[in-house]
């Protein structure tokens, strides 16, 4: 199987509500995408903490205090976030107290834009985002900034969408993107460069920092030198902070790692080690955490796995610690957690897991789940789904009456669907479909009707096939005909 196609496309942690949670959909409009764990929710005004802000001073109506008292859902509550004399104010501000401004009211602002956002249901668009980028060209994060400030600001900024690559850019709003990023991904090194005495780093910003940083790699960001700095400085924090994150920054955090790692991060000592703190949290907060968590959690095990991480003690005791919890929490998870916990464990045994009695009552526990959920299907579960259902029978597990109703139930979409699959998609499924068949799948007429209904989209779709798809085309259909 190609690589990328087994993974689950657009994972990202997304939040519904207020401040510092990771919202996540490159887009809000996306449909079937898992909604992953949230990191907790701290309200949006600034605490007053010992050794933060101690050189903030204010002085009248904050540029954006009044947007955050009310509700931002309309183009004119857009235009108010535009107002020149905001940012004509916020560079006063920074400009007036130089070294001792601590950017709480710029970041005040960038929750404002974040807080439009959530309130719209969707990250800005081409035309906001372009709006926008002419007000922040002289909104410029500084080393004097406080730690709060700074994730809040990279965090809120990223949720939005205002690094968002859309197409076609224009080069205004990409040079204004990568001279805003440059300052924070500046700042934030700096910060972590710190003596211990002299930095004010805790773990909730560890955790929105390194999602909001992934997510951007995720969305196409350059990994550029300054990117990787920054990713480097971070990550031994991590360890540093290992006792104060809680379940739901753990499972971000994890997948956060599997992320980087899958957008081609290397395998650093730094981000092994990150992972080996964070796995023993895993197993001692097991109790606490939700579906979401759970679901977020293996798949991101998976993918660890997948590119190359080590089968360690950790690793073997935090999917021991998860397995009985998806059996336990059945009932709670949606479609896209069912087709990410049958990917992921289709993929740790594809890549050594024994099919333990915990991993065999997990997948039974989640297969009638496939039947009651048809109706919900989307192309990407119908291929993930069956890829996963196709390796863990190749991997020994037994075609049972539930995985025989799973099958059916996902067949039929295939021909409803078979207009909109992609050419890597089409290779997918008959790629799954004839390892079925070569494991003992009798060929029912959903899976011939299936076959039939992919097999004109390959010469359709010929000049779109990557070599790998090619090589797997050609072994199904060799062995749909044997």
């Amino acid at each position: 199987m190609d690589r990328s196609s087994a993974g689950i496309s657009g994972q990202y942690p997304r939040s519904d509500n207020g401040y510092n949670q990771p919202s996540g959909h490159a887009p809000y409009s996306r449909r079937g995408r898992c909604r992953h764990a949230t990191v907790r929710q701290r309200d949006s005004h600034p605490r007053s903490t010992p050794g933060c802000n101690k050189f903030h001073h204010s002085s009248g109506t904050r540029p954006s205090q009044y947007l955050m008292h009310r509700s931002v859902n309309s183009a004119q509550d857009f235009n108010a976030l535009i107002k020149p004399e905001i940012m004509a104010g916020l560079v006063s501000k920074s400009h007036r107290f130089g070294h001792r401004y601590d950017g709480r009211d710029h970041s005040l602002y960038a929750s404002s834009v974040k807080k439009y956002t959530l309130a719209a249901k969707r990250p800005l668009n081409r035309v906001e985002q372009s709006q926008l980028m002419r007000l922040l060209q002289n909104f410029a994060a500084t080393r004097s900034w406080n730690w709060r400030s700074l994730t809040t600001t990279f965090h809120s900024l990223t949720s939005a969408g205002v690094f968002t690559p859309h197409k076609p850019m224009d080069e205004r709003v990409k040079h204004t993107q990568a001279a805003l990023l440059s300052t924070l991904l500046d700042a934030i090194r700096f910060k972590c460069s710190k003596k211990a005495d002299a930095r004010d780093i805790d773990a909730q910003g560890i955790a929105n920092l390194l999602w909001a940083m992934t997510k951007l790699v995720d969305n196409g960001q350059e990994q550029t030198p300054e990117f990787n700095k920054a990713t480097v400085a971070l990550l031994p924090h991590v360890d540093a902070q290992k006792a104060h994150f809680n379940p739901q920054e753990v499972a971000n955090l994890v997948w956060a790692m599997a992320k980087l790692l899958d957008n081609w991060q290397e395998r650093t000592a730094e981000l092994k080690e990150a992972v080996a703190a964070l796995l023993p949290l895993v197993q001692a907060q097991k109790n606490q955490l939700n579906a979401q968590g759970i679901a977020n959690l293996m798949w991101a095990v998976a993918k660890l796995v997948d590119n190359g991480l080590e089968w360690t003690p950790g690793l073997n005791e935090a999917v021991a610690a998860l397995l009985p919890l998806v059996k336990a929490q059945k009932d709670q998870f949606i479609l896209q957690h069912i087709t990410n916990l049958l990917w992921a464990m289709a993929k740790l045994v594809d890549n050594g897991q024994k099919p333990t009695p915990g991993l065999n009552e997990a997948v039974a526990a989640l297969l009638p789940l496939v039947k009651a959920q048809k109706d919900q299907f989307i192309l990407q579960h119908i291929t993930n789904l069956l890829w996963a259902m196709a390796k863990l029978v190749d991997n020994g597990q037994k075609p049972t009456p539930e995985l025989k109703r799973a099958l059916a139930a996902l067949l039929s979409h295939v021909n409803a669907q078979k207009a909109h699959f992609k050419p890597q998609g089409i290779a997918n499924l008959l790629w799954a479909m004839a390892k079925l068949v070569d494991n003992g799948q009798e060929p029912t007429p959903e899976l011939k009707e299936a076959v039939a209904a992919l097999l004109p989209h390959v010469n359709a779709q010929k000049d779109h096939f990557k070599p790998q798809d090619i090589a797997n085309l050609l072994w199904a259909m060799a062995k749909l005909v044997d």
